[in-house]
């Protein structure tokens, strides 16, 4: 009987141990278990992500205008496109937005002649 309840204590304490030993919901990274197969409109993609190289599969995470995330697949063919679309759309916004600064600037800068 006394050695019953030393065994059931030990089992306790090793499922406790191994309860407390898992990672935290806040360690896991956000990973895609499915990708969509439907081509999205480029012009509806603000942004894009890679998922955590510790997940099981990398994928990209599509950000849409909308606020919705799909999970796609790098190796799609028309992925590559958007992904270079996006990061162009964001390349010429941040050229423009330094161009316009930098000409104001100038302007603001430069006195009239008298």
């Amino acid at each position: 009987m006394r050695s019953l309840m030393i065994l059931l204590v030990l089992v306790i304490f090793c499922s406790l141990q191994m309860t407390s030993s898992a990672p935290l919901a806040a360690d896991v990274p956000n990973c895609c278990m499915e990708f969509i197969d439907v081509k999205i409109p480029v012009r509806q993609v603000k942004s894009y992500s890679w998922t955590s190289s510790n997940c099981p599969r990398r994928a990209i995470v599509f950000h849409m205008i909308s606020g919705k995330e799909f999970c796609v697949d790098p190796e799609t063919t028309w992925v590559n496109g958007h992904v270079a679309k996006v990061d162009k759309r964001k390349t010429s916004a941040t050229t423009t937005t330094t161009t316009t600064t930098t000409t104001a600037t100038t302007a603001k800068t430069q006195s009239p002649t008298v």
